[in-house]
């Protein structure tokens, strides 16, 4: 806010699904420029928003309402601003709904001193595994705010507070916004293959310059982490802060780490598991700069950087960067977008990239940069196949006699075992035998999971959970429940029964509740202090186990079928991904394919290794029927409370439904998941010529049907999930 200007009115964005600014007046004597964060008063309430501009002179000034009050909020940079309204357009979401992300962790401070906790006396004499957990911590670490200490270690605030009143943690006084330790890129990196020195020193070359998209590719364990951190070492050079988007917040742990390594310092994390304060605290740091490196997920791009320089989005392939709620985008592709608008370059990263951006580097849109063997002297492991068929498992187990005794081999050995299944719980489906019924979900078109461990049947797209019954609901009969189809937790319950001697994990999203958890977990791994594990595809990218040389896929088959148009490609890169688990160090490595369908195309390319012919088939098969990358499609997702209500929306739309060359409109049909959440759902779905440009028509498409209030018409560009 500056002084002394005439009074007049700017136009100022809310955080809200509005489709654009209202006008408010400025008082006499201040001045509000583009970006400052400002208090406004909306209906009876002051509200937090973005002045976006000089106001539209749509209302005169003496019938609109003053602007309150500026905000201790830095202002948020052009750049940004402009970003919010390209995804807006492109996603045909309301602007305030996009400038939601970017103000959800922003909040007024003040200089106000906070306590903190540091080890200060001798640990209690009831030692439980919770306070071990929280004394390791804050072993030879800075001091920690309690609620810090209670999330990162896993354990509840009793926990820190027990501690407190033995002694064991003393409180001290901290600054309020202590600075980040500044990473160094002028320490020296590992040394790099010819391969790799190549790449990194063209990606540094970018660095400083124009906007220029790279996909870096590489099979797994190439070193693709280690070129991508020597572009960052030069952005930091020149005085740019950088971005790492990961898909997975278990890809973080070890991230953080190899980071700390290569600059002496971690960067900022950012994802949902961070308790609000230190969202805040990250979010201030990024705008007023002290912050110079951030690893996050997808959200983590809609940050007030003042002096954003590279981006690089590791595991680019990875659906989970899609944002299926909310407002529906694509962080890798709003990636490209954001280093457009700021004119610097990103990096998309894999072994295993996606087709879109495969075709792109082909079309010479992205330039390709590939490291064609692992680092050092690993190697790529031997891929083969059981055939379930000739080689099944014995009656109620789902591990084959072949795999069994290459796990046995391997075990003697002194290495390790990773059994692959994308499966969480105990089994996907508990019915009983004596009347047949199957438990579902009430809210969901969906089976309820057994989680036995929990001892719970949960719906995994709802959350509902339910008690473990012991006699059926139906039938009222005892003892007649039984499993249909094995999760990790029932596969473990084979592999403990298998390997008696072995120390067996379950690596899952259930079973790892915490960062801490996940830290400790994949730590024990990586040092060789757990011999079987078992794992869903948290365990399939990023991770470095050096012991680990025999991986088992459990159902190879798993994901092939279904009306998935990137269904192939899905499991060819989820499954490359779990091989490249195995051999990763100078041992070499064997990956087995449980499948009945050994010549499926999948399957054949991942035993050939040759994954270049495979997207090659892939691409043409796309492209003879105008799919992407080679068309548009959007979905458009009709839902509500009330069945009649939902169709006759759904209809409305497709009789009203823009009929032009290149724009065709399928459906309305139910959704494969037609009730989700307690919602019934319907869906349209777009399918467009590459050239199209879709977000015109849809607008124009929309307006003419305006659902009732119970009804959502959620539009979903370029969608990944058609469930």
């Amino acid at each position: 806010m500056k002084g002394g200007g005439q009074a007049e009115t700017v136009a100022v964005l809310l955080p809200l699904p509005l489709p654009g600014p209202y006008d408010y007046a400025v008082p006499a004597g201040a001045t509000f420029a583009p970006g400052d964060v400002v208090a406004v008063p909306l209906g009876s309430r002051l509200r937090a928003g973005v002045v976006w501009g000089p106001g539209t002179g749509e209302v005169a000034r003496r019938k609109l309402k003053p602007i309150d009050r500026p905000l201790d909020i830095p202002p948020l940079p052009e750049v940004l601003r402009r970003f919010v309204d390209w995804v807006a357009d492109y996603t045909v979401t309301p602007r305030g709904a996009v400038l939601a992300m970017v103000l959800r962790a922003a909040a007024e401070t003040r200089d106000r001193p906070r306590i903190a906790y540091e080890l200060g006396g001798p640990p209690p004499e009831r030692l439980s595994p919770e306070r071990r957990r929280v004394i390791d911590l804050l072993r030879d670490s800075p001091p920690r705010l309690a609620a810090d200490i209670a999330a990162e270690a896993g354990v509840g605030a009793g926990v820190v507070r027990g501690l407190v009143g033995a002694g064991t943690l003393v409180p001290v006084t901290i600054a309020r916004h202590t600075p980040p330790a500044a990473p160094d890129p002028s320490r020296p990196g590992p040394v790099l293959s010819s391969a790799q020195a190549e790449a990194a020193q063209t990606l540094c070359a970018a660095v400083g310059g124009s906007f220029a998209p790279f996909l870096l590719e590489g099979v797994t364990g190439s070193g693709k982490t280690e070129v991508y951190l020597e572009a960052v070492a030069e952005a930091l050079k020149r005085g740019w802060q950088a971005l790492v988007l990961l898909p997975e917040i278990a890809l973080t742990i070890q991230f953080l780490d190899r980071f700390e390594d290569r600059f002496g310092a971690r960067p900022a994390e950012w994802h949902s598991d961070l308790n609000p304060a230190e969202r805040k605290r990250i979010w201030r740091g990024v705008a007023e700069g002290g912050v110079r490196v951030v690893v996050g997920a997808r959200s983590a791009l809609f940050l007030p950087f003042g002096d954003l320089g590279l981006i690089v989005v590791d595991e680019e392939h990875d659906a989970s960067f899609k944002q299926e709620d909310g407002v529906l985008y694509h962080a890798r592709d709003m990636a490209v977008v954001r280093a457009r608008l700021g004119d610097f370059p990103v990096v998309l990263s894999s072994a295993t990239p996606s087709l879109e951006s495969v075709v792109n580097a082909q079309a010479g849109r992205y330039r390709r940069l590939h490291l064609p063997t692992r680092h050092g002297d690993a190697v790529l492991p031997a891929i083969a196949t059981i055939d379930l068929r000739q080689a099944p498992p014995v009656r109620g187990q789902w591990l084959s006699p072949l795999l069994v005794a290459a796990a046995h081999e391997t075990l003697a050995a002194g290495e390790q075992v990773l059994f692959f299944l994308n499966r969480r719980g105990y089994a996907p489906l508990t019915l009983c035998r004596h009347c047949g019924h199957r438990f579902g979900c009430p809210n969901c078109q969906a089976w309820l999971v057994e989680h036995r461990y929990r001892r719970i049947l949960l719906c995994h797209h709802c959350g509902f959970e339910l008690p473990e019954p012991e006699n059926c609901p139906a039938c009222g009969k005892a003892d007649t429940l039984a499993v249909a189809g094995p999760g990790v937790e029932r596969l473990a319950e084979e592999a403990a029964a298998l390997f008696p001697d072995a120390r067996l994990s379950v690596l899952s999203s259930d079973e790892l509740s915490s960062p801490a958890l996940a830290r400790a977990r994949i730590g024990q791994v990586e040092r060789g202090e757990i011999d079987v594990v078992i794992g869903t595809q948290l365990v399939a990218k990023g991770h470095h186990f050096p012991k680990l040389t025999l991986a088992g896929v459990i159902d190879a088959d798993l994901g092939l079928s279904g009306g998935d148009l990137r269904a192939s490609e899905r499991t060819w890169q989820l499954l490359s991904q779990v091989s490249g688990r195995a051999g990763r160090a100078e041992r070499p490595g064997r990956v087995f394919l449980q499948t009945y369908m050994p010549d499926h195309p999948v399957i054949a390319a991942l035993v050939s290794g040759d994954g270049e012919a495979f997207l090659a088939r892939e691409a043409e098969a796309r492209r003879e029927r105008h799919l992407p990358p080679f068309g548009r499609l959007v979905a458009l997702i009709v839902s509500g409370p009330d069945a009649a209500q939902v169709d006759a929306v759904a209809a409305a739309l497709a009789r009203a439904a823009p009929r032009q060359p290149g724009f065709d409109v399928l459906g309305p049909a139910p959704a494969p998941l037609a009730l989700l959440r307690g919602r019934r759902r319907v869906r349209l779905l777009v399918k467009a010529e590459r050239n199209v440009r879709v977000q015109p028509i849809l607008r124009d498409w929309l307006a003419k049907v305006p659902p009732p209030a119970s009804v959502r018409i959620a539009v979903d560009i370029d969608p990944q999930n058609f469930m």
